[in-house]
């Protein structure tokens, strides 16, 4: 898979919670890194652990599907969130958000459960999906440029299938 994160760039990390990658990010040159998480609890924690990479992050509280960022994002990474939106208006709504945060040329980086992974997650339906359908609900915005399906293996060693896609955003910015 190629890569779409350059130091220097912006990226929003959609359900960040408490993971690491927003402060890898931020050690890697990312210029600023907005971590985006309904939870105010696990942002704090991330917080928390920032140390000197503070400044380069960004804090942002609530629905991933009402986000209004000043400046566009080079990177929009979602791994895990988009697949809990079961509603087509809620999927339409991820989708009309995430193309007006994108600035044109930059990328959609989204990682959900495959065909063939779990119909529910944390006790919660879960809507899977393909590369192709992937490509589909984010069509007016965004062209598929790369996906692979792969295997994750959970803390309790169980596998779930996950769709990896990277999708480049197209015309202007909204």
């Amino acid at each position: 898979m190629r890569r779409v994160s350059a130091p220097g760039s912006t990226v929003l990390v959609a359900g960040a919670g408490t993971s690491a990658l927003a402060i890898a990010l931020a050690n890697d040159g990312a210029r600023s890194v907005i971590a985006a998480d309904i939870s105010a609890s696990a942002l704090q924690q991330l917080s928390d652990q920032l140390g000197s990479t503070t400044a380069a992050v960004q804090m942002a509280v609530g629905d991933i599907c009402d986000i209004e960022l000043i400046d566009p994002v080079d990177v929009w990474h979602d791994r895990a969130v988009f697949h809990f939106l079961n509603d087509p208006v809620d999927q339409a709504r991820y989708a009309r958000t995430a193309a007006g945060a994108v600035r044109p040329g930059g990328h959609l980086v989204i990682a959900t459960f495959s065909p063939t992974g779990p119909e529910q997650c944390s006790g919660l339906p879960v809507t899977r999906y393909s590369a192709v359908e992937l490509g589909e609900i984010f069509a007016h915005d965004f062209r598929l440029v790369d996906s692979f399906e792969r295997d994750h293996l959970t803390p309790w060693n169980a596998t779930q299938s996950f769709t990896h896609a990277v999708l480049e955003r197209i015309g202007d910015a909204n």
